[in-house]
């Protein structure tokens, strides 16, 4: 289950020394009252972010089609090289996930079209007993788990390169969605919005 909220109150019980986390939730959390019965429970907290918009999504896959086509990507490869400068490195418990695969272009063209997963090479290699050389590659975090500030810089980034890959800025955004990506995420310049609004 998992809901949104403040934290209340917190207090250190000082028979138990244990501590006391009171939670105020803005959603109806009757169905956990079942959870209340067991002596055990993994409790995470962190800070709430809204999840990125379906409008930004649409957004970011149209836009990264014209990039794949400048450069003659597909799409899995165009979102994978997206993801290698702008994306979110993937931690569990604190901690990089490392992948050693053998350092060479098949296993990194093979890399580059995965849509299951998502690798970023480091520059490190390692070479094995029998004489093979590994390439350090960590895990990251697929889009679809981003929140709209993360969502913000890997758009800003593919925006970038649109324009670094010399696709016009008129193929890159229209004036509402210049207005919308900057109301929505802080994408671009506020003055350039105001003198580029749309009316209706």
């Amino acid at each position: 289950m998992e809901f949104t909220g403040k934290v209340k109150s917190l207090a250190k019980d000082l028979v138990t020394d244990k501590w006391n986390l009171q939670i105020e939730l803005n959603e109806d959390a009757r169905d956990a009252g079942e959870l209340a019965k067991l002596d055990k429970l993994d409790v995470r907290l962190k800070q709430h972010r809204d999840k990125r918009s379906l409008d930004a999504n649409a957004y970011y896959w149209v836009l990264l089609t014209k990039l794949a086509r400048v450069h003659g990507w597909t799409n899995d490869e165009a979102h994978n090289r997206l993801l290698r400068r702008y994306g979110q490195i993937e931690r569990v418990d604190g901690n990089l996930i490392a992948v050693y695969l053998p350092d060479t272009e098949e296993t990194e063209n093979d890399v580059l079209s995965k849509v299951e997963y998502h690798l970023k090479p480091l520059s490190k290699t390692v070479v094995t007993r029998d004489g093979e050389i590994k390439r350090v590659y960590i895990l990251l975090r697929g889009s679809s788990t981003y929140n709209t500030e993360e969502m913000a810089r890997l758009i800003s980034g593919l925006i970038e390169d649109c324009r670094d890959s010399e696709i016009p800025d008129s193929e890159i955004m229209t004036p509402f969605e210049k207005q919308k990506l900057y109301e929505q995420y802080g994408i671009g310049d506020n003055n350039e919005q105001k003198n580029k609004r749309v009316t209706v």
